[in-house]
């Protein structure tokens, strides 16, 4: 299953926005109102969970200064990825486009697609912002 987000613009140079996203603690501000738990494992992990939803650790998988950070599941249960492609438009604005790859079974992909989709959507609003 791959999802991806509108590109959303974001006020802050490819770097700012790529430190931002580097730095896991800053997620618990990107996370939507019905979050019930957030909790920083290391500097490479998190913890969320959302209100009626298992937890989900997350870590770092791979990086790419100032134009690309990939979060994976710690887990092999729910394989997936959230990628932030980063695009510079001028020293103070950047583009940012949310990918979430995953390999499900068509009933789980059924389930999930929708509270996924409001998920990545919530993260990217959340990311204009910044």
């Amino acid at each position: 299953m791959h999802l991806d987000t509108p590109k959303k613009t974001v006020n802050k140079s490819s770097k700012e926005v790529f430190d931002f996203l580097n730095d896991v603690k800053n997620f618990e501000t990107l996370m939507p109102q019905n979050i019930s738990k957030f909790e920083v494992i290391n500097d490479q992990r998190f913890l969320f969970a959302l209100k009626g939803m298992p937890e989900i650790v997350l870590q770092k998988k791979h990086q790419t200064p100032n134009s690309q950070v990939i979060l994976g599941a710690a887990s092999d249960k729910l394989p997936f990825t959230l990628t932030a492609d980063i695009v510079e438009i001028s020293d103070s604005e950047s583009e940012v486009v949310l990918s979430f790859e995953g390999e499900f079974n068509a009933m789980m992909a059924m389930m999930i697609k929708s509270p996924i989709t409001n998920f990545m959507n919530t993260l990217s609003q959340n990311l204009s912002e910044i």
